[in-house]
């Protein structure tokens, strides 16, 4: 194909992140997904934040379309491999987000139900029941779920991401997390993303570039819109300030406008 070539021409010339994010930029977003997948779970190891991330993040009909690119690109199962790379309740919860069956809407009848069983399985118990965490946080719209944390602070005195910190920890509190915070705004979880793929010495580059990348014609304003609120900077500028050359220059045309 001569996508292909080019970019393989493109390997040749360039080097290092700038040459990542070209050829990120080149490859559809369905298939950009779909090989960060395959990459996070047959590479060394497990890259569990892109796994975390991207199926967070993504809506169900997304999700569905990525499991039969999946299929077709490899000829394998995502949801088998991602079983075979993962374990416990984190497993659980990523298949239940891979099957793509959330409900729709708000069930009214279902809130304070929904925001008692949270209570009772995290604050209120001695241990924690993760599998009513898994199942609430992992079936419920994201409609449905602002309510339920609405009234779980009303119930408990705390936002369900403390309790969330306090009661679970590991590869399972950052899935439940992401889910939380992709269910509140999208745009604040990639907005937050970036600015701690940035903060501090050295930067996760491959982070970066991968929101960048896939963000850039989906819901960009907005997450910029939420670095600015979030943060005491704006995106624009702290990539301006975290990279260099045609990298740096690459970041802001997806970026946009500066929001300082």
């Amino acid at each position: 194909m001569v996508q292909d070539d080019l970019i393989n021409d493109l390997k040749g010339e360039l080097g290092g992140k700038f040459e990542s994010l070209i050829v990120a930029l080149m490859t559809p977003p369905l298939a950009y997904d779909v090989t960060s997948l395959r990459d996070a779970i047959k590479g060394a190891g497990t890259d569990e934040k892109v796994l975390i991330e991207i199926l967070a993040s993504r809506t169900a009909h997304q999700v569905k379309e990525i499991v039969a690119a999946y299929r077709k690109e490899y000829d394998d199962n995502l949801e088998e491999d991602i079983c075979g790379d993962t374990s416990g309740h984190f497993k659980r919860l990523l298949v239940i987000l891979l099957q793509g069956n959330r409900q729709t809407g708000i069930q009214e009848g279902n809130i304070e139900a929904d925001a008692q069983a949270l209570f009772k399985a995290g604050e209120e118990k001695y241990g924690t029941d993760e599998q009513s965490f898994v199942t609430i946080l992992g079936n419920r719209s994201a409609e449905h779920l602002r309510k339920v944390f609405d009234a779980y602070m009303k119930m408990s005195g705390f936002e369900i991401e403390e309790s969330i910190q306090r009661e679970t920890s590991g590869n399972l509190r950052a899935l439940l997390l992401a889910v939380v915070k992709c269910a509140r705004s999208i745009p604040a979880y990639f907005a937050e993303s970036l600015y701690y793929a940035m903060k501090g010495a050295g930067t996760d580059d491959a982070t970066l570039i991968r929101v960048m990348v896939t963000r850039s014609e989906v819901d960009m304003l907005d997450i910029r819109k939420e670095f600015r609120r979030l943060f005491a900077c704006s995106l624009h500028s702290m990539i301006k300030g975290d990279t260099g050359g045609d990298y740096r220059k690459a970041l802001l045309l997806l970026c946009g406008g500066d929001d300082a």
